[in-house]
């Protein structure tokens, strides 16, 4: 099968797009034939070894190493002891290291979810990841009640636009962070209340203003060290910051008084604890599907790129020139 792979870390340019063998399901495990495939910011982090094992508390992938987590297809393979797809089911997955950036993938069976006849592919990749991490972030993160104001960095990006939605729906005001002018039109036409071009002011005081000095309930954040101590300054008494990635680098050692004072609280959260058992990953993307279904979530697709393109889908994605969801087809 054609996959794309990196032999050392670095930038876009060390992407190989080569025949690899055709991987095989052992027990409990699906073969996926993809259809579509999901580009999100911890396949940069991964590719470019940005980021030691003495930050991350991870282990560097053994070289050569094939990134990816998330994609949509058709099972084409099955495990010993599989009951939860059949041969011949479209089906989506978000997978922590399933090496997706490929023709094909092994998935554990029980991280499989069938997409529902109405579901494309490209939606199905797009959602796996960004989506479910929007879903917990609006409805299991922040302790946000109707009327409270929440700040959501990288509004116009994936997860940014989904949450906005998700939390519209729940009556939480938003105030959404974006680099450009356009990606403000974006955030506002997902409902965002307000934008704050970072480039162009500092958001802490803008938030402050917008909020009559009072602050913000919540703060979604996930670019990490960069925006961390305006985050912490833009939140109100008993605040939460809610974080969920770590673009610019992760935040380390940060001091207990800083969430002593105000009666401030911090969690990071991932996606694999808030789908840790079938029974929640299901419910999760089956309210997905049903708000997709609906028209109450949109999702917004930047570009999907053809996999022997990679390299370009991760500069535009490194370079913030998108907006939305970035997908590769194979």
């Amino acid at each position: 099968m054609k996959a794309v792979q990196i032999s050392r870390f670095g930038g876009p340019e060390h992407f190989e797009f080569v025949d690899v063998p055709d991987p095989s399901p052992g027990p409990g495990e699906v073969l996926v034939d993809l259809r579509a495939i999901g580009v999100n910011y911890r396949d940069v982090t991964s590719r470019s070894g940005e980021f030691p094992p003495e930050l991350t508390g991870k282990p560097m992938p053994p070289l050569p190493y094939i990134t990816g987590s998330e994609g949509a297809g058709i099972v084409s393979g099955i495990g010993e002891g599989v009951t939860e797809v059949q041969l011949g089911d479209r089906v989506a997955f978000h997978e922590n290291d399933s090496r997706a950036y490929a023709e094909k993938a092994v998935v554990r069976a029980w991280r499989l979810v069938t997409l529902p006849d109405n579901i494309s592919f490209e939606t199905g990749a797009a959602i796996m990841l960004q989506g479910l991490t929007a879903e917990f972030l609006a409805h299991d993160c922040g302790n946000l009640e109707p009327g409270d104001i929440a700040l959501v960095h990288s509004a116009a990006g994936g997860t940014g636009l989904l949450l906005t939605q998700m939390l519209k729906r729940s009556g939480i005001r938003v105030i959404g962070t974006v680099s450009t002018d356009n990606k403000a039109v974006l955030a506002k036409e997902f409902g965002a209340d307000y934008t704050i071009n970072y480039r162009d002011s500092d958001f802490s005081q803008e938030v402050l203003r917008l909020t009559e000095g009072v602050g913000v309930q919540a703060v979604y954040d996930a670019v990490g060290v960069d925006t961390f101590d305006q985050g912490v300054a833009s939140l109100a008494t008993r605040g939460h910051m809610v974080m969920y990635g770590n673009a610019s680098g992760p935040v380390v050692d940060i001091p207990a008084s800083v969430f002593l004072y105000r009666s401030l609280t911090f969690v990071r959260a991932a996606v694999p604890d808030y789908t840790a058992t079938r029974d929640e990953l299901m419910y999760r993307t089956e309210r997905l599907f049903e708000w997709l279904s609906s028209g109450e979530l949109r999702v917004h697709i930047h570009g999907a790129f053809p996999l022997k393109e990679t390299s370009e889908a991760h500069r535009q994605l490194e370079g913030r020139l998108t907006s939305g969801k970035v997908l590769l087809i194979p």
